[in-house]
């Protein structure tokens, strides 16, 4: 029985990535997600249900688009995979149904902040609404609770901000700023810390292998976004445990 939740989940995670695909070509084309039809992005011609089932349609139609035989972007069945994947991993793991929601806005902010390096306003302030309103309610009788994720958000942002100042806009933006403060609004304390050193971690690796292979120099733009992402999931998933790892091999050295 659980492993057909499991497949329901992991089939409805594929159905939500395939929306969120909608939505971030709507927003670089400045039109409504939920206003006509899915058409292909070359040609404009509408897709049939059966062009639009997740990964199979990729699949079937060899990552061609149907009707006018150009390449359809890898990001529509990574995007699709990666929300199915991680929809199943929040049903696994039992975590509430905020989860399902404030994840979508942060695979649509990681991809569209990848490749237009600019984090929407359209999705952030949203997802700060969600999030803040979600604590809000779910903590209401908690006061030190309330203040956990007010301060870890505050902490979070004014951090952000430090970089901004101090580096001129060079080293970060704005939106890291705004997603700073929706990281510390999901996460709390302590987790806001694991999730910020292991972006700044994962962005440090990848900053060097990008210089190593001589892809990016130090002076390249480098989104910041996608790490920081990136961060929130594996701090949500085993925050806990990479601090109780930590604080063993600390009291134990």
């Amino acid at each position: 029985m659980n492993y057909f939740f499991y497949l329901i989940t992991f089939i409805f995670g594929l159905i939500v990535g395939s929306f969120l695909n909608c939505v971030i070509y709507r927003l670089e084309i400045g039109k409504s997600a939920l206003k006509g039809r899915s058409f292909c992005p070359h040609c404009q011609h509408q897709l049939k249900w059966q062009d639009l089932i997740p990964i199979f349609s990729f699949l079937i139609l060899r990552g061609k688009c149907r009707y006018c035989k150009k390449p359809i972007f890898w990001q529509y069945p990574l995007v699709e995979l990666i929300t199915g994947i991680l929809f199943l991993l929040f049903f696994i793991f039992h975590f509430s149904f905020f989860i399902f929601i404030i994840s979508s806005f942060l695979i649509i902010i990681f991809v569209y902040d990848l490749k237009h390096y600019i984090i929407p306003d359209k999705i952030i302030y949203p997802a700060i609404v969600i999030a803040f309103l979600y604590q809000l309610f779910n903590h209401w009788s908690l006061i030190i609770n309330h203040l956990n994720f007010i301060y870890s958000a505050l902490g979070a942002s004014f951090f952000f901000l430090l970089i901004v100042l101090a580096s001129r806009g060079k080293g970060m933006g704005i939106g890291d700023i705004k997603l700073g403060f929706l990281m510390g609004l999901i996460l709390g304390w302590p987790n806001i810390l694991v999730a910020l050193f292991l972006a700044f971690l994962i962005g440090a690796i990848i900053g060097i292998g990008l210089m190593i292979s001589r892809k990016k120099t130090l002076k390249s733009e480098v989104p910041f976004g996608p790490f920081l992402v990136t961060g929130t999931f594996l701090a949500l998933f085993w925050g806990q445990n990479i601090i109780n790892w930590y604080l063993n091999l600390i009291f134990n050295f």
